[in-house]
């Protein structure tokens, strides 16, 4: 490409690494002229960068998926695509269109590492946009993602939005409900469902993941992980793509962390007022009401439970991340045999 006098595209979809793909690309290709770009850069950077390359300044261009609209650059004809295997479908054909917009042949190479093990979805995927590569082809690619993916369904655990939460799944929760009176059969326990409410802001910021719809798929993932280390998965996933992940979204995992303790006691609400940290707990909690005397003894001064089984510990004049800090520390200390 660089022979005839064209431009290339080296997609690398990690803001953390990125850098350091751009200086192998210089050292694996030193006549080339390197520039970088992404979504973490300043509006000005992303400008200057983009400028020079279409100025010809810069003849490869080490890019995020930040490239995957609004360009239309008929110098640049060669698009290579690293671990094009986390990619979705729709994605790799509009990131193929960035190429092949002039009469030059064009070439979009898609990387994989050697040796690494594809799941059934990706390898269909890869083999779907190499078979179709001819123009017209969006509608095939399109067919072929809903047979990979599926059509989902209206109502249901697998819906986005608010119809998961009321729709299908609560149908079917209520009818197995009666259908277990009806039988005579035990009712099964309602599942605990915490409610936090510390006064912070607990939210992942439109200027830090600018996609909506990305930010709706993140807080489902969030709101469904399981354990510590799917939360640490996500977290490392975040930094990689947007880079540090801003305080708002620090308190939100931190929320999720205090709803699976909550959660595992049978608390169903904590909070903070200003003055007192509280916990309600189910009547059926258990926590230990001993453990709990032990521990206004010899930890947490001022702590009492009333008869209904609400817990408070004096903590006045508490902001930010000390909030934080002493409910986890509470939480841990009730969790402990």
């Amino acid at each position: 490409e660089l022979r005839r006098g064209g431009q290339i595209f080296f997609l690398h979809d990690r803001v953390r690494s990125i850098y350091t793909m751009a200086r192998f690309a210089e050292k694996l290709v030193p006549e080339a002229q390197v520039g970088v770009v992404h979504g973490q850069m300043k509006p000005k950077e992303i400008e200057n960068s983009m400028t020079q390359f279409v100025r010809g300044e810069t003849n490869v261009l080490v890019c995020t998926s930040i490239i995957g609209s609004g360009l239309d650059i008929p110098t640049a004809n060669t698009i290579i695509i690293n671990r094009a295997d986390r990619f979705g479908l729709g994605q790799l054909y509009q990131i193929r269109g960035r190429v092949g917009r002039a009469k030059e042949e064009a070439a979009a190479y898609l990387l994989v590492p050697r040796g690494v093990m594809l799941s059934r979805d990706a390898t269909r995927r890869l083999q779907a946009i190499m078979e179709f590569s001819e123009p017209g082809s969006g509608f095939r690619i399109a067919a072929n993602d809903l047979d990979i993916r599926g059509g989902g369904n209206l109502l249901g655990t697998s819906q986005s939005g608010h119809v998961s939460a009321v729709g299908y799944e609560l149908y079917t929760e209520l009818m197995e409900k009666t259908i277990r009176e009806l039988k005579g059969e035990p009712m099964p326990e309602d599942e605990i469902r915490p409610e936090i409410n510390l006064g912070l802001s607990a939210f992942i910021p439109a200027g830090y993941m600018a996609d909506e719809h990305q930010r709706l798929v993140t807080y489902k993932r969030l709101s469904m992980a399981a354990s510590e280390q799917e939360l640490s998965d996500i977290r490392e996933e975040l930094t990689d793509l947007y880079g540090f992940v801003p305080p708002e979204t620090e308190h939100l995992f931190e929320v999720i962390r205090i709803k699976h303790l909550l959660k595992a006691m049978k608390g169903k609400k904590m909070g903070y007022d200003g003055r007192n940290l509280f916990i309600f707990f189910h009547e059926k909690s258990p926590v230990d009401p001993a453990k709990l005397v032990e521990l206004s003894r010899k930890k947490f001064r001022g702590m009492r439970l009333t008869p209904d089984f609400k817990l408070y510990l004096p903590l006045p004049d508490l902001s930010g991340d000390a909030i934080i800090r002493e409910a986890g520390s509470l939480l841990l200390a009730l969790s402990q045999p």
